[in-house]
């Protein structure tokens, strides 16, 4: 029998990672030149401290709008609350995973290292290439 597909096989490896003093509206302009819809955010060591969306980007938007004020950095806006996906997991666990939770993507971590990023989409991707 083929062993399910891991997480690993299916995950991105080339991520756009912010760091938290970069000012907020820089990473915007990041977010939307890559056109991608948020980015990890991680300290000098390469740990991730926090992930920046586009929803926490107009949360600051609205913020400097309202405030006329648009130098705050990203740690004053970043989600903190971070959870991650094993590389070695199998894809339906991870399946049932983002359907437990509010997560569009989740960073992928092995040997507590930062290996890449998996999104509903590259699970779904992964699903019909597998299960056809």
């Amino acid at each position: 029998m083929t062993p399910r597909p891991r997480v690993r096989d299916y995950m991105a490896t080339d991520l756009t990672v912010l760091r938290p003093e970069i000012e907020i509206l820089h990473a915007m302009k990041v977010l939307l030149d890559k056109q991608i819809s948020g980015a990890l955010v991680v300290d000098t060591s390469g740990a991730i401290i926090g992930v920046l969306s586009k929803k926490d980007c107009l949360r600051a938007a609205l913020n400097a709008a309202y405030f006329q004020e648009w130098g705050s950095p990203v740690s004053k806006f970043m989600s903190v609350d971070v959870e991650t996906l094993d590389a070695e997991m199998d894809l339906v666990a991870a399946a049932e995973r983002f359907l437990a939770s509010q997560f569009r993507r989740f960073p992928v971590m092995q040997d507590g290292r930062l290996v890449g990023q998996i999104s509903r989409a590259d699970v779904l991707r992964a699903l019909v290439e597998n299960w056809r």
